[in-house]
């Protein structure tokens, strides 16, 4: 039997709580996370089946800071694991939670991450969206309609396919935190 395991898994921001169940779930099977690499490569190593629970943070401002930051989580019996993408991982043994403890303590704290997220992911995508995407779709079917009477440029259907995928993220990115928000009022 391997020591070590590797599986392919893909999370967006919004998946966060789906990761850290899932990172719990693979070492309650007995797979200790050791580490994530792009584009979603998940490696673990062979461990005594056991509850962990995981928890990732997203927190700029504390990787800025990050003894400080870190120190935070040790003193509460929290495990650092690594940092990826923004995200840091923690995780503690479940026989050492104390009830529904966790690095968020109340709802208010959850919704500040997704805030940073939003700062963090969201209004960069946002930038690029407003000041390449759009003026490139607009020039697209400015030259496609004068010159062509169709839309047969590549670059227009690019520009706007693209497009469409930032609408479909921005608006999952709302709708999920306007859930979110309201499940934890």
């Amino acid at each position: 039997m391997s020591t070590f395991k590797k599986e392919f898994r893909y999370f967006t921001i919004f998946d966060y709580e789906k990761e850290q169940d899932y990172l719990s779930q693979m070492h309650e099977h007995g797979w200790k996370f050791t580490t994530v690499y792009f584009p979603g490569i998940y490696c673990f190593e062979a461990c005594q089946p056991e509850k962990v629970v995981y928890q990732l943070d997203y927190n700029q401002d504390g990787l800025a800071h990050k003894d400080e930051y870190l120190q935070i989580f040790r003193d509460c019996g929290w495990e650092y694991l690594m940092d990826f993408v923004g995200y840091s991982y923690f995780r503690k043994p479940a026989a050492e939670m104390k009830e529904d403890e966790g690095i968020f303590c109340d709802d208010e704290s959850r919704l500040d991450m997704m805030k940073r997220i939003f700062r963090g992911r969201m209004v960069p995508l946002l930038v690029i969206f407003l000041v390449v995407l759009i003026p490139q779709l607009m020039r697209q079917l400015a030259d496609n309609a004068w010159t062509q009477g169709t839309f047969r440029s590549s670059l227009f259907w690019f520009y706007l396919g693209l497009t469409v995928v930032y609408l479909i993220f921005f608006i999952r990115f709302a709708l999920h935190y306007l859930q979110f928000k309201n499940r934890h009022r």
